[in-house]
């Protein structure tokens, strides 16, 4: 993966931000299912959290505003005593404590500027602590309007109090204030609570909805497991046994109603298949009776034409001709017969012989034979320094090699190089027939191992036509001896790769 870089001293990182969210994003039903319910959950908790934090701390800022006002102005109004400065009187008896709680506050303005500030003690007999605002502190208080309702401001030696302000009787302005200490503690509290009810919750919602969900998925799980199953099976050919079916559920939910349709959906597949292998039964039973049955009248047609051809008597040009043309098409159509035969059985899955075939000697063979039959092509060998020995039908792996040298031969012009290469890889004997021809036809190239296949727009001139089987009888007997053949063709080179296991 290509690495990115970071924003952090240009170090890089392996992961980006897009393959982080691919990472821990759930990916099957259950788990996205399950993680909608916890997020879900975790919005709703959210929203009552705050809810309940925000109500909550209205109410006991109204609770202090109501003590505000049962408290009034008397704290404050009792600490004026002339002009004295508070920090002159510390230590003082003076201010009445009467019906305040510890910690109210109390001030006096004239203009901007505290005359007097003091707090309400804890203790019943402690005397009144007077307070020394900062200039700060005065121009908060200062600014907090005589309307009768409550107002925060912080004090810097005091911390956050809820005050209220109201004139006195001389022009000054009396504020008293309550810590609001209490509010936070218990918000806080609230808080804490709240998020710890809430993780446990979502905890116990995750799992216990997981384990839910896995459940209710049972049916669709079995839905998927039979369509595996069945997605493993080779359905291309021959008799295909389907797995069973799924197990019956509750037609009126949603997973019930895809067992069903699915069930059925096998069920068409499986006649379908069983009717298509009954046909190709039949027509392989055909192919080969007929291949039977046609081998003697061809071999009878032959054999009379060539014993016409050697009749000792004058024979007119014309018939001895057609004498000749007859024994060829007789030749031609006899092996088409054999061919035909040839799959007939290899599909009917007949055994092949299993002895060591030296393939490295059929590859020298075959290739003296194509020597011989095309001598305008450039034939080469490349085979390895010991012989490749394989397990397997000679006689048919000696017909695949002439199959793919004459294939070779026949579709590319004179002059064409041909490089058949012979070596081990493993535990398999890989056979190449390369040639720098004009290669194979784009429309051709997915159905050349397919019957009757013909690509004659590639054929030199007087070579000859054919029947489009030589290489399917490869591909059937590959496949017959365990192995594989493919084709990697562009113009200029063509390449059939033939893999054997090896011996």
């Amino acid at each position: 993966m290509r690495s990115r870089r970071g924003a952090l001293g240009g170090r890089r990182w392996p992961w980006s931000v897009g393959a982080a969210r691919v990472l821990w994003r759930p990916r099957t039903m259950r788990a996205r299912l399950t993680a909608g319910l916890v997020v879900l959950l975790a919005v709703s908790c959210a929203a009552v959290g705050v809810a309940a934090v925000y109500e909550l701390n209205g109410f006991l800022t109204g609770r202090l505003d109501e003590q505000l006002q049962e408290a009034g102005e008397r704290f404050p109004a009792s600490l004026e005593h002339g002009s004295v400065k508070p920090s002159d009187h510390d230590g003082d008896e003076r201010g009445d404590t009467r019906r305040q709680s510890a910690g109210t506050f109390g001030a006096r303005l004239v203009g901007q500027a505290v005359t007097n500030a003091a707090v309400v003690p804890s203790g019943a007999t402690a005397a009144v602590r007077n307070v020394d605002p900062t200039d700060r502190d005065a121009a908060a208080l200062a600014a907090v309007p005589a309307d009768g309702r409550g107002h925060t401001v912080p004090l810097s030696s005091l911390g956050d109090y809820r005050v209220l302000a109201t004139r006195g009787r001389d022009g000054d302005v009396l504020v008293t204030g309550l810590p609001t200490e209490p509010v936070k503690a218990a918000v806080h509290r609230l808080e804490l609570v709240a998020s710890l009810v809430f993780g446990v919750a979502l905890v116990v919602t995750g799992v216990a909805g997981a384990l839910w969900v896995r459940w209710s998925l049972r049916p669709l799980n079995r839905v998927a497991a039979t369509a595996t199953r069945v997605s493993e099976l080779p359905l291309a050919s021959g008799e295909v046994a389907l797995p069973p079916r799924v197990p019956e559920s509750d037609p009126h939910s949603e997973v019930g109603r895809v067992a069903g349709a699915f069930d059925r959906m096998l069920g068409h597949v499986e006649d379908a298949l069983t009717k298509r292998h009954a046909s190709e039964e039949r027509l392989r039973s055909f192919a080969a009776d007929a291949s039977h049955e046609l081998r003697t009248p061809v071999a009878s047609v032959r054999g009379h034409a060539e014993l016409a051809l050697l009749h000792p008597g004058p024979v007119p040009p014309e018939v001895e001709r057609a004498l000749e043309r007859i024994a060829a098409e007789s030749a031609r159509m006899g092996e088409m017969v054999d061919e035909l035969l040839l799959l007939a059985r290899l599909d009917a899955g007949r055994p092949l012989e299993r002895l060591p075939v030296d393939l490295t000697h059929l590859v020298l063979d075959s290739v003296t034979d194509a020597r011989a039959a095309g001598p305008g092509h450039r034939w080469v060998l490349e085979l390895a320094e010991e012989p490749v020995t394989v397990t397997g039908d000679a006689h048919r792996l000696q017909q695949v090699l002439a199959n793919l040298l004459s294939n070779a031969r026949a579709h590319t012009p004179v002059g064409t190089r041909v490089t058949v290469s012979l070596e081990g890889v493993g535990t398999s004997a890989v056979l190449k027939v390369h040639d720098d021809g004009p290669g194979v036809a784009p429309d051709v190239r997915s159905g050349v191992f397919e019957r009757f296949t013909r690509a004659d727009r590639r054929r030199p001139d007087g070579a000859g036509t054919g029947a489009g089987l030589g290489l399917s009888i490869v591909a059937a007997v590959v496949e017959a001896h365990g192995g594989t053949v493919a084709l990697d063709s562009r113009s200029g080179a063509t390449t059939f790769t033939v893999r054997l296991p090896a011996a």
